[in-house]
């Protein structure tokens, strides 16, 4: 399993380059790992277990999940951008035994929340939600910390079970969250392996786990790429990376910009065009990969530039099933199994087959997209749930409130929350009413707010998402 030999691959002592952005070595990345185990377990957590885990992206982050992975404990990621009563429903259902965040994260909720929230950040008081620690630097006014203790570390956990919650849809007062195994997260990182071809010793640009995970295996240094493209460009001139992750909206920033490519880049999380991968391979890359994944199944399909641009037929091409990657449609709504696959939502039991929301043609093994049939919203690659949020949109005066997505380009939507007052309701009161929800939405805060009836359709007069979407489009 790639965790396994990663993890057996880290050795302290070891100055070969690991994480490039944060100057960290594989011996120091070891060094952080083993002395988080050990505080960990010093703290009372055995396997099974639960850890939330509230740090920015980067050495620290990667020490602690291969800290709790080594002791068998699982991975309840904590994101900031989802709004703090999304993020305290999503905890009371994880139950963490320990929170673990860094300084910046209880920032977030305290002190620095105005400026964050126009970030799209915003975090609850973590430690009224389960008790908290702080990982690495600690200010005043930040948890007790997490005590690194000497020594050596705890004895490694060899058998199955639980890796990792990610949260995705549901509602506030029932979020759901997928869970992956230690087998099926070895499956998935295995995927990307063979998919993305990492050779030691030479660069990699990408800042996700499931990136850097692969890449640290087999002895590629990692980076987590530039967000201003003129530095981006500035580091695949110097690195010469021999892969590049980067998200749509990262890639057309950076094509916008004249950013150069090198290598094979690989783009995901959001529709990828024939188009911006046509660009991509014309701004100097050998290889231009669109990558189909889920929360559920990452990744499930790919497809390289002449390829998806040599396609003329209906729908989009999303690439062909990767190998242990298996699908059937359901009344069209794409369905997919295989190893990778997760065990399945916390608090329901295993499954097989999980639905995608995507209506699909199957051609063979090859994945042909025909629209969602999820009321999910996509906007600079950021899933947006509009069932987790629409809740606390009914205020006073609110009769209905729906969230929806408007077509902005190439793949991308724009959120736009759709208001129904009840009659007589004061607009202007209703809208002072709403500033406050809409400032808890973290990243989901729309675009547009607009006051309009909504439209019904079905037995069970539900809001019609597709026609006021067509309605509300600019």
């Amino acid at each position: 399993m790639i965790l396994d030999e990663l993890n057996a691959g880290l050795r302290p002592g070891d100055d070969t380059p690991a994480l490039l952005s944060a100057r960290l070595s594989r011996g120091d990345l070891a060094q952080l790992r083993d002395r988080y185990a050990a505080a960990l377990h010093a703290h009372g957590i055995r396997a099974g277990d639960t850890v939330g885990l509230a740090v920015r992206p980067g050495g620290l982050s990667l020490a602690l999940l291969l800290a709790a992975y080594r002791i068998g404990a699982r991975i309840a990621v904590v994101d900031p951008h989802a709004g703090p009563d999304v993020v305290a429903a999503r905890l009371a259902l994880a139950r963490p035994e320990v929170i673990v965040a860094d300084a910046a994260a209880q920032a977030v909720a305290g002190w620095a929340a105005p400026l964050a929230r126009r970030a799209g950040l915003a975090l609850p008081n973590l430690a009224s939600l389960a008790p908290t620690v702080t990982a690495g630097r600690r200010l005043p006014g930040s948890a007790p910390a997490l005590k690194l203790v000497s020594g050596p570390p705890p004895a490694v956990f060899e058998g199955d079970g639980d890796a990792v919650i990610i949260f995705t849809s549901g509602t506030t007062s029932r979020p759901r969250a997928v869970v992956h195994t230690r087998a099926g997260l070895a499956s998935g990182l295995q995927a990307v392996t063979d998919l993305v071809r990492p050779a030691a010793g030479v660069p990699i640009l990408g800042g996700t786990f499931f990136v850097m995970l692969p890449s640290l295996a087999a002895g590629a240094p990692v980076a987590a790429p530039a967000r201003r493209p003129r530095a981006l460009a500035r580091q695949i001139a110097t690195l010469e990376p021999q892969a590049t992750y980067l998200t749509p909206p990262q890639l057309r920033a950076a094509l916008d910009a004249g950013v150069r490519f090198r290598g094979r880049v690989y783009s995901g999380s959001a529709p990828v065009s024939a188009r911006l991968l046509a660009r991509v391979r014309a701004a100097g890359a050998a290889e231009a990969w669109c990558v189909y994944a889920l929360t559920e199944v990452f990744p499930a399909a790919a497809a390289e530039a002449t390829e998806k641009t040599a396609y003329d037929g209906e729908g989009d091409l999303v690439g062909e099933l990767l190998p242990g990657v298996r699908a059937r449609l359901d009344d069209d709504h794409l369905m997919l199994s295989g190893a990778g696959v997760c065990d399945r939502y916390l608090g329901e039991d295993p499954h097989e087959w999980v639905a995608t929301g995507d209506l699909a043609r199957l051609d063979g093994r090859r994945v042909l997209l025909a629209g969602r049939s999820k009321d999910m919203i996509l906007r600079r690659a950021e899933n947006i749930y509009p069932g987790l949020y629409e809740p606390s949109l009914h205020v006073s005066g609110v009769s209905l409130a729906v969230l929806v997505g408007v077509e902005a380009g190439d793949g991308d939507e724009e959120v736009v929350a759709v208001i129904e007052t009840i009659p007589g309701a004061d607009r202007e009161s209703v809208r002072a009413a709403l500033r406050d929800p809409l400032q808890r939405m973290g990243a989901a805060r729309p675009d547009r707010v607009i006051f309009a009836p909504i439209p019904l359709s079905g037995r069970s007069r539900k809001p019609d998402r597709a026609r006021l979407a067509s309605d509300v489009r600019r």
